[in-house]
């Protein structure tokens, strides 16, 4: 079980950094700020996924703690990706 949320992890970590990445280098070729305010969300649900992971494999915590921790940066994440839908 735990080979494979660290493979999960290890993959969320990948794509998400990967799709924050290009979201930064076409914010910064395009002076964006929805890009801008997109990649910051695409970033905070990795961040968390991160977290959340290392939350769950190496603290002496709780399991719940980690559900808690991934699950606040997914929400604030996805509350800054429907501000990048908006702003101009």
């Amino acid at each position: 079980m735990n080979a494979a949320v660290v493979a999960l992890k290890t993959l969320t970590l990948l794509l998400g950094g990967s799709i924050t990445l290009y979201a930064v280098r076409a914010s910064r070729r395009n002076g964006s700020a929805a890009l801008r305010a997109l990649a910051v969300g695409f970033g905070a649900i990795t961040a968390g996924a991160l977290l959340a992971g290392i939350v769950d494999q190496l603290l002496p915590v709780n399991h719940d703690l980690a559900l808690v921790v991934e699950s606040a940066f997914t929400t604030l994440g996805f509350g800054v990706i429907l501000y990048s839908l908006y702003v101009e």
